[in-house]
């Protein structure tokens, strides 16, 4: 099968970058792949704080190891001083890398199931600064409700299993074993407004049925190599099912390009973003629901 060059070009779909800015109410600020800030102002949790994004030829011949300059520059970026909470979606090295590493800078606790643990354990955290997650069993953080959920990583799944030793970087990229891969619920006590954040394209049938989120942002990494069948499956068992009105997509970045630099999609040798849209926007327009990109560093008001 011959590959295809290039890239598709996220400037195509510019007037898809329309999330509102926040003002005074909760806010979500997307920071590249599946790392998304949730605030009030009073109280912060933050899904994977991945900002290390080491490079393709590293990730692929060398090993890894969180880079401290330039977490240290995300996060000033965005005035993260501290945060309640730091929630993996799974633990693969684009999504958990740095969530120690981001927990113990910001006085968090590190949430997830015993990957993300082992992940903790590596990096030296305290074991009470480590929260093994029961799914299905809401969790307070400051001023926001967590619920994970079980669900499953988008196939192919290349580095699958569990994490069953502390993770002391540097290491492969590979030892960041998949774990728990959740769907995370996140409600705010005080306005009611509620998002899922779906981190990777993959689902349990079922598994979200009664419950209810106003917006979802929904991960869509290699979701344009799949069938039409499966990425309408996806859409009807996250965003269809939970009566989201407003999808925000993420995880389309490349995540092996530091977030110095404009962001891009994904090269189609590993995954088709157009094809994606091309399904995806019939089934927003079908469903009634808005299609929307987050802006990168953009503080945003998806609920608006």
């Amino acid at each position: 099968m011959r590959v295809r060059l290039g890239r598709p070009d996220i400037s195509t779909y510019r007037n898809r970058f329309d999330v509102p800015a926040a003002g005074a109410e909760p806010a979500v600020t997307f920071l590249g792949v599946s790392t998304l800030l949730v605030e009030d102002g009073g109280s912060a949790i933050m899904t994977d704080g991945y900002f290390s994004r080491p490079s393709l030829a590293r990730v692929a011949l060398g090993r890894i190891a969180p880079d401290p300059t330039r977490i240290d520059a995300a996060l000033g970026r965005v005035g993260v001083t501290a945060l309640d909470a730091v929630i993996p979606v799974h633990t693969h090295f684009d999504h958990a890398l740095d969530s120690a590493a981001v927990a113990e800078r910001t006085g968090a606790v590190l949430v997830g199931g015993g990957s993300a643990t082992q992940v903790g354990l590596g990096h030296g955290l305290p074991s009470d600064r480590l929260v093994a997650a029961t799914p299905g069993a809401p969790m307070r953080f400051g001023g926001f409700e967590v619920t994970l959920i079980e669900s499953h990583h988008c196939p192919p799944d290349r580095y699958p299993g569990t994490i069953t030793a502390p993770v002391v970087p540097p290491v492969r990229a590979s030892t960041f074993r998949c774990g728990e891969a959740w769907s995370t619920l996140v409600r705010h006590t005080g306005s009611g407004r509620s998002l899922l954040v779906q981190g990777s394209a993959g689902y349990v049938p079922g598994a979200l049925d009664g419950t209810n989120a106003d917006v979802a942002y929904l991960g869509v990494g290699q979701l344009g190599i799949q069938s039409d069948d499966y990425i309408e499956a996806y859409w009807t068992e996250t965003v269809a099912t939970v009566g989201a009105r407003r999808a925000v997509l993420v995880h389309w970045d490349d995540f092996f390009r530091p977030l110095t630099q404009p962001l891009r999609a994904l090269p189609y040798a590993g995954d088709d973003l157009d094809r994606t849209m091309s399904v995806l926007v019939r089934l927003a327009d079908r469903d009634g629901v808005t299609l929307s990109f987050p802006t990168v560093f953009a503080r945003e008001n998806p609920w608006a």
